[in-house]
């Protein structure tokens, strides 16, 4: 049977199955609130009760993944209820973070059980605010839309895999129709090695747990039994549903000269202490590659386009690629410890590529630091010898979480052209650092990107590279809400900003749980704890408007909430005191809440008046020979009565804040937003 006839066959089946559950489901009296929950057993190999996760009363323990992290899969066909108890009592001490912030789910906690509602399939990751680097604990929740019916081992022209342990690579051949059921765990790789119309399907799990030496990068090989998943040479493939971890020092999906390639609800998941080269997903040579509806967590770049790659010596640096085109990655979600959400090129090789969309994505980390370059969500990065054309590359609604810059194209030749981001939403705080253009660059444009600052001199411009144009008239989701202290239980006036109402859907996320729709609507937020639970009084409040054409946008802004406002500093309290390094003083034009982000290379602690101080993030090294450590966020919010603050920043001994990374980061920022201050530096002298 034809790829395209299986396909058209599932999709009839699964409409049929659902159509079927849910008649049955709206027979009983919790149709409204329940749903079916299958949860396949783990086997006793990578079984963890590092987690208990209860789903509609169901309890199980969770799957130990790789380093650090867990997950769960289960297939769901509506709404449950969710609960994940820590084995340690005092994990969520410090506040919980489930991602992405889209969802709006903010649970209720209980010592060491957190609770939550799922409306229906979705991906998640759940840490600890901040824990998303390379030493991490994570639990990753993937709530599947159920498999086709009457699939079984008996089902003609199947190789099917039952639950349980299997020790074998899959080999395919080509036609192969290759079934992994839930609850299959099969320690080894999926070789498709120059084979044509194959469909991999079911919600089995790969782990690849290879002989790749900890200590040398090796990962780069193309052969097979190296990867968790590798093609070479393959066409019209299909891989549906499954999960692929990878524990050992390697790429994750390694493709060399592969076309045609489809990815659907896949769940990519690689972990590494030591931040190890383990990229998500490889092109060496070829594309016709779509991914959708799928999870990649790397402990390197997400998704790299390289043209090829046989080892770091300098022949094999020097040997021209093969092109890379027509990729469209969509409606998924991008996490990794280090490095890149994408990147194309490195320094010495050739190739060229063309033709790469990115849409509706959440990206929940990005890698803090530098290789050579700093670190971001798109890095193109042939400096200083590579060469190759790189044309037409658009990001449409892209949702950025943890990320550290949104562009580094470094391209000296012969030339990048037409690239374009549009619709690209902060979500929680500024980039650490600007992007930059360098080289032989022409023809990127920006539409709704997020600033700081003015954007006309926000993106650094260098070697002759051509400025980026700025499409003025392309709407954005902004809002306003209520001046003054916000208080838990006092209602909130919230206000959508549009050219235009007509047509346009508002939607609000709240950061406490809950959600409204409409341009103006009314909201109290029900404590001072904070979108995190971390008692920081900052609700992350979204704006999603999706336009008459079906474009979407995304606002976001801090809101404060307290109890009451510090007081402005009395004229004999001004003065800095003598114990501090480095002193602001601030003029608070309107009572309300306030955030200040200091972004710095360097340790340090960050406090308003007398208020308890908030202290740095671990400081993190950088990679790939580059110098110093990566620029990291130090936040504090507080509602402060109009008049003069003062905030203080005291800095590690032996240190300087103003210390550059290694050219890359320069001195460090103080910026802030509040009641109608958009996210900007600090007015005044640049900080010591």
């Amino acid at each position: 049977m034809a790829l395209l006839d299986r396909r058209t066959l599932l999709v009839v089946c699964r409409a049929i199955f659902f159509v079927s559950l849910a008649s049955l489901m709206c027979a009983s009296a919790r149709c409204a609130t329940h749903a079916t929950a299958a949860i396949a057993t783990i086997p006793s190999e990578v079984r963890s009760t590092h987690f208990l996760v209860t789903i509609n009363g169901h309890r199980t323990p969770v799957m130990h993944a790789a380093a650090g992290y867990y997950l769960l899969n289960f297939d769901l066909a509506g709404p449950a209820e969710i609960s994940v108890t820590a084995a340690d009592a005092h994990f969520w001490d410090g506040g919980v973070e489930v991602q992405p912030l889209r969802l709006g789910i903010r649970p209720l906690r209980r010592g060491p059980t957190i609770r939550f509602r799922l409306n229906g399939p979705t991906k998640l990751t759940i840490a600890r605010p901040g824990d998303h680097f390379a030493d991490a604990e994570m639990l990753f929740l993937f709530a599947n839309e159920p498999d086709p019916p009457k699939i079984t081992p008996q089902t003609p022209d199947i190789r099917y895999y039952a639950a349980g342990v299997h020790h074998e690579s899959i080999n395919a051949q080509s036609g192969d129709n290759i079934y992994l059921a839930d609850g299959a765990v099969l320690f080894g790789s999926l070789n498709v090695w120059q084979v044509h119309d194959v469909h991999v399907f079911g919600h089995g799990t790969i782990i690849y747990d290879g002989p790749q030496n900890p200590g040398n990068d090796e990962g780069w090989m193309h052969k097979p039994d190296w990867h968790c998943i590798v093609m070479d040479k393959a066409r019209n493939i299909e891989i549906d549903g499954i999960t692929c971890i990878v524990r050992s020092r390697t790429w994750q999906i390694q493709m060399r000269d592969s076309e045609h390639v489809g990815y659907y609800n896949i769940k990519v998941i690689g972990g590494n202490p030591s931040d190890a080269n383990q990229d998500g997903m490889d092109w060496l040579g070829g594309g016709d590659t779509t991914i959708r509806n799928s999870f990649f967590r790397a402990s390197d770049d997400d998704f790299a386009l390289e043209g090829n790659w046989d080892g770091y010596s300098q022949e094999a640096m020097l040997t021209p690629g093969h092109d890379v085109h027509n990729i469209t990655i969509e409606d998924s979600i991008a996490s990794t410890s280090i490095s890149n959400t994408i990147r194309v090129n490195w320094p010495q090789k050739t190739f060229n590529s063309a033709h790469f969309l990115m849409r509706n994505m959440d990206v929940i980390h990005t890698g803090f630091g530098a290789c050579k370059v700093p670190f971001a969500f798109f890095e193109l990065w042939a400096d200083p010898d590579g060469n190759g054309f790189h044309t037409d590359y658009r990001f449409e609604n892209i949702r950025l979480e943890d990320w550290y810059s949104l562009f580094q194209i470094r391209q000296p030749n012969p030339k990048v052209r037409d690239i374009s981001f549009t619709h690209i939403a902060a979500m929680d705080g500024p980039a650490m650092l600007p992007p930059t253009l360098k080289g032989d660059i022409a023809g990127v444009a920006l539409a709704d990107i997020p600033v700081v600052g003015d954007a006309a001199n926000y993106v650094r411009v260098e070697n002759h590279a051509a400025p980026p144009t700025y499409d003025r008239s392309a709407p954005d989701a902004q809002f306003d809400y209520s001046p003054g202290l916000l208080r838990p239980h006092h209602p909130v006036l919230f206000r959508a900003h549009a050219p235009s109402m007509q047509g346009r859907r508002f939607a609000w996320i709240f950061g406490d749980g809950t959600s409204a729709e409409g341009a103006v609507v009314h909201h109290a937020f029900p404590d001072a704890q904070g979108s995190l639970l971390d008692g920081s009084g900052n609700f992350r409040v979204l704006l999603h408007i999706t336009n008459p054409d079906g474009s979407e946008m995304w606002g976001a802004q801090p809101v404060v909430i307290a109890q009451r406002a510090l007081p402005a500093l009395a004229p004999s309290d001004e003065a800095a005191p003598a114990t501090s390094t480095s002193v602001r003083t601030i003029d608070i034009p309107a009572e309300g809440g306030y955030t200040f982000t200091l972004l710095a290379a360097q340790s340090a602690t960050l406090s308003i008046d007398n208020s308890p101080p908030v202290h740095s993030p671990k400081m993190r090294p950088q990679v790939c020979g580059a110098t110093g450590y990566a620029v990291q966020a130090t936040r504090i919010s507080a509602a402060l009565a109009a008049g003069t603050h003062r905030v203080l920043i005291e800095r590690a001994p032996g240190g300087n804040l103003a210390d550059a990374l290694s050219g890359a980061a320069g001195p460090p920022q103080l910026i802030w937003q509040g009641p109608g201050i958009a996210t900007q530096t600090v007015p005044g002298q640049a900080l010591p």
